[in-house]
């Protein structure tokens, strides 16, 4: 059985639609269909249209799984009514969230109160940010979702750089594996499988390229997974139904992921988004230099821990990184990435910069001249978006990712030694020192034998041979006026979600309340913040008056991480 539901282009060109049809027991689809280019990101980029897939299993239970971005809200919800009546519907499962697939959450919701949401851990957090108030169920690997007749869900996480929140569904009755963003392809047809697969090949491989490639290992991690499933079908959230090509395309899968593994080249593309424009660019950035021959390791410093992201830029050739701008700041996680890499990565390793903004772009003068300050060369001119990025921008990004690949080549054929984990020597306190970059400091020395401190956020990193730092410390304070060359200090970073600062003023030094905080005291006497993020040990080489500050140079001895999952502290103006 098909049936389409029509509506109104506003283009003139062919409507969008939603094309209905069974595909397994008890079980439907439901394609939202548009036959023009639907957006202008690279994996849209053959204009062959696309479809958004939902899937509907009608057993004792109803379950609704994958409803369609905001592009189609209207015409699917009219669809799915004609369908089923939603008060019916049992669970809503989501393989990812975003906020375009929240649009027709929240219609739904006003259609189908009742039912219980289903998602990853990663999208459930997601979904308590967007203010949506709906009974939710968390699930992982492992878990399961019996709804009846020997439907019983089976759930497998699948998070990637650019999907952290992934999920996969295979139903054992149908034999289906819903595989969401895997196996897909952008084409719209009337077909609803893929008995013409062969004519798909180029389609399929350029959406694996666009969307997977740069987060090949994760892709590959995926497949290990599916192969304790037996299924006959994959049910894709974009293109035609696999039935017809099933081991061929795993099998094409495979051998694309492997492809990007033997590469020679590889670069890292980190960056992190608040509202999907930093990550377009990210994307576009990582397809152009796939189109070049690079292999791509994308990293979402949201979701990235910090030993992992210190490794794979390390196994690199080059990074590129990107950030939005918040409030006149590059987010915390973006300058921990920083301070992470300028600690910790060698400077010979090519970079680029990119990062989009509303009004300011400060985040991006931020990325650069750090970067630029510690030594790195730069494969392109920083890419600076106001807004949303557009085609113009897509065409820029393929420049400068082409650009980043020729200098890559150049750099190589000059036989210049890639620098590795083993060749960096990476020590605890170039990682705390790493933390530095914008954060929220309290700095304790002892003053006529009694330990004081003052809270700052007047410091960053002045060297690298030895480690040192900058900092600016308030005149007016006698006990800050008193310091002296050789003068030890420990420099507390704090991390957010901590009610250290409190205690401490950027104005005057005080004597710290070791009755209200938790303290452990160091060989040799010093304190430190134990529910700090990570703290240093240094001396004091040289100082001098300026205005009302005393500036001081110092040398950092050592130091630690004491919270590898804790997010940077940063001082909000």
């Amino acid at each position: 059985m098909t049936y389409t539901t029509p509506t109104i282009s506003s283009t003139g060109s062919r409507p969008r639609d939603v094309q209905v049809a069974d595909i397994g027991t008890q079980s439907q689809v439901l394609r939202s269909r548009t036959w023009d280019r639907l957006k202008f990101e690279i994996e849209y980029g053959r204009r062959r249209g696309t479809t958004a897939n939902s899937y509907l299993i009608k057993s004792e239970k109803i379950a609704l799984i994958d409803p369609p971005g905001e592009s189609f809200t209207a015409t699917y919800l009219a669809t799915l009514q004609q369908q089923i009546n939603p008060h019916n519907i049992d669970y809503i499962i989501t393989s990812h969230v975003n906020s375009n697939r929240i649009v027709t959450l929240r219609g739904l919701q006003q259609i189908a109160p009742q039912a219980t949401l289903v998602c990853s851990h990663p999208a459930f957090s997601t979904l308590k940010k967007s203010g949506l108030v709906w009974s939710v169920v968390p699930v992982r690997t492992g878990d399961t979702l019996d709804l009846g007749q020997g439907h019983c869900l089976s759930f497998i996480s699948v998070p990637t750089p650019r999907w952290p929140d992934g999920l996969c569904t295979y139903d054992p009755t149908s034999e289906i594996l819903y595989s969401d963003k895997l196996f897909g392809s952008h084409f719209c047809g009337n077909n609803i499988w893929d008995s013409h697969w062969r004519e798909l090949n180029d389609d399929r491989r350029y959406y694996f390229d666009c969307l997977q490639a740069p987060q090949a290992k994760q892709v590959e991690v995926a497949l290990d997974q599916f192969d304790a499933f037996s299924f006959k079908i994959l049910a894709p959230g974009h293109g035609p139904l696999v039935r017809h090509s099933l081991s061929r395309f795993r099998q094409d899968y495979r051998q694309w992921c492997q492809e990007q593994t033997q590469r020679t080249l590889r670069v890292a593309v980190l960056y992190a988004s608040a509202y999907g424009s930093t990550s377009t660019i990210a994307h576009a950035i990582a397809q152009g230099l796939t189109d070049n021959g690079v292999a791509v390791e994308a990293i979402n410093c949201e979701y990235t821990p910090t030993e992992t992201l210190t490794k794979v830029v390390a196994d690199c050739d080059g990074f590129i990184i990107g950030s939005p701008t918040l409030g006149g700041h590059a987010p915390v996680q973006i300058q921990t990435a920083l301070g992470t890499i300028l600690a910790n990565i060698p400077k010979t390793k090519l970079t680029g910069v990119f990062g989009s903004y509303g009004w300011s772009g400060e985040a991006i003068d931020l990325l650069q001249q750090k970067l630029r300050d510690a030594g790195y060369r730069f494969g392109f001119e920083p890419i600076r978006v106001q807004f949303s990025p557009d085609s113009t921008t897509l065409k820029i990004c393929q420049t400068a990712a082409t650009a980043f690949a020729q200098q890559l080549r150049k750099r190589s054929r000059q036989q210049v030694p890639r620098q590795t984990m083993v060749d960096i020597q990476t020590s605890r306190t170039a990682q705390a020192l790493g933390r530095i970059i914008g954060s929220l400091c309290v700095v304790t020395f002892e003053h006529h034998s009694h330990h004081r401190a003052i809270l700052t956020a007047r410091i960053s990193q002045a060297s690298f041979a030895p480690p040192g730092i900058m900092m600016a410390l308030p005149m007016g304070d006698d006990a800050i006026s008193s310091l002296q060359t050789q003068d030890s200090f420990v420099l507390n970073i704090l991390k957010e979600g901590r009610s250290i600062r409190r205690h401490f003023s950027y104005q005057k030094s005080c004597q710290i309340p070791v009755d209200q905080l938790n303290t452990e005291i160091l060989q040799g006497g010093k304190p430190i913040f134990t529910d700090a993020l990570a703290y240093l040990e240094g001396t004091i080489i040289s100082q001098q008056t300026i205005g009302s500050h005393l500036l001081v140079y110092a040398h950092i001895n050592n130091g630690q991480v004491l919270d590898k999952g804790g997010l940077t502290a940063i001082h909000q103006l």
